[in-house]
């Protein structure tokens, strides 16, 4: 059971766990090798298909997310990647490319602005791409990228797969994956599904599977052609963690209890919550209307406050705990998360420790 003498957390994941769900993971352990074990992954496919948007497998991954970005590289690039880079995470994409000795371009736009679609038109027009990678919501600003946009320009280059990372909008705002034509959806289930880390789900269309199991050097752990031969018997190519398997069942039920459009309501209530304070106090937003993740605020310090002493103050007066920052923006702003299991009770409580605190630092 969690440890009480941490404090809750506002962070952008991990965030925090709701009871339940450790109760869940304390089911008797099973073989994975067998028909109870095939039962549990078949019973959660059906929430998690509605979640992602689509009719094909999901794949269960026992890593954190970033296995499967680099998974989805090595499986789907033959010629060359363009990274959408736009934050911490969608430039680390170019670099992890780079790793795997893939030819890969960026369109680079300053963190806190979005991806133009028209931009990716202009680049992809200069011919020799065959993949595309998107930070669908980019957790290190706060910017939600115009997914649809960007899907409908990579779209009209045929031959381009799109991979996108959801890790921090998954199960808070539609992504449709069939309907936009996206060929990789991930997401790790840390943030927005408020599970433990350690779990990633994805899916793959028709035409990455097929692209696959044409590329060399796949790999074995994140060969998605491996995922694929697994699914087909409710199974995963090497050992998963069955007690996050339990958690993910436990969550996706609850989800589709609540209802996909009421949790998308949810967030996106929170998340105004979180706004109204931030200019109540005069603080200014670091992403540009129009682009504002509904999962966490990244709040600009126009104000110069101290902000590791406000976090501090945070935790010590009130046993709450939210980001400083991320990478070279640690200081300059500050993240609050409104994600997961959080209502307007719990977010009251937070805006109102916020507001004890931050009048001694204004």
């Amino acid at each position: 059971m969690p440890n009480n003498q941490l404090p809750k957390l506002f962070i952008p994941g991990p965030v925090d766990i709701a009871p339940e769900t450790y109760e869940a993971m304390c089911q008797s352990m099973m073989g994975h090798r067998g028909g109870d074990f095939e039962a549990l992954y078949s019973s959660i496919q059906p929430g998690l298909k509605k979640i992602l948007g689509t009719d094909r497998p999901v794949y269960l991954s026992t890593s954190s997310a970033w296995g499967v970005m680099e998974g989805a590289i090595r499986n789907l690039v033959q010629k060359k990647v363009l990274n959408l880079c736009c934050g911490a995470f969608s430039d680390k994409w170019f670099g992890v490319a780079q790793s795997c000795d893939k030819e890969a371009e960026k369109i680079q736009v300053e963190w806190g602005q979005p991806i133009d679609p028209a931009a990716v038109r202009a680049k992809l027009a200069e011919g020799g791409f065959d993949t595309v990678t998107l930070v669908h919501n980019e957790t290190s600003t706060g910017v939600m990228n115009d997914l649809a946009g960007i899907a409908a320009v990579v779209k009209e280059f045929p031959g381009v797969l799109l991979v996108v990372d959801t890790v921090s909008s998954l199960s808070a705002v539609p992504v449709e994956m069939d309907d936009l034509g996206i060929d990789v959806v991930l997401a790790g289930v840390q943030k927005a599904f408020a599970l433990p880390p350690g779990l990633t789900i994805f899916a793959i269309s028709e035409a990455a599977l097929e692209r696959a199991a044409g590329t060399s050097g796949r790999g074995y752990y994140f060969d998605f052609i491996e995922f694929e031969k697994n699914a087909v018997k409710n199974n995963t190519p090497s050992t998963p963690a069955v007690s996050l398997l339990y958690a993910l069942k436990h969550k996706v039920d609850s989800i589709m209890e609540e209802g996909l459009d009421a949790r998308f309501a949810r967030h996106a209530q929170l998340n105004g919550m979180i706004h109204a304070w931030l200019t109540k106090h005069g603080f200014e937003h670091f992403a540009p209307a129009g682009f504002r993740s509904k999962t966490l605020t990244t709040i600009a310090n126009n104000q110069n406050i101290d902000v590791p002493g406000f976090i501090k103050a945070l935790r010590q007066k009130h046993h709450i705990l939210i980001n400083g920052g991320y990478g070279k923006i640690k200081g300059t702003t500050f993240r609050i998360s409104n994600m997961g299991n959080e209502s307007v009770e719990s977010m009251q409580e937070l805006i109102d420790a916020l507001d004890d605190v931050v009048v001694d630092f204004l």
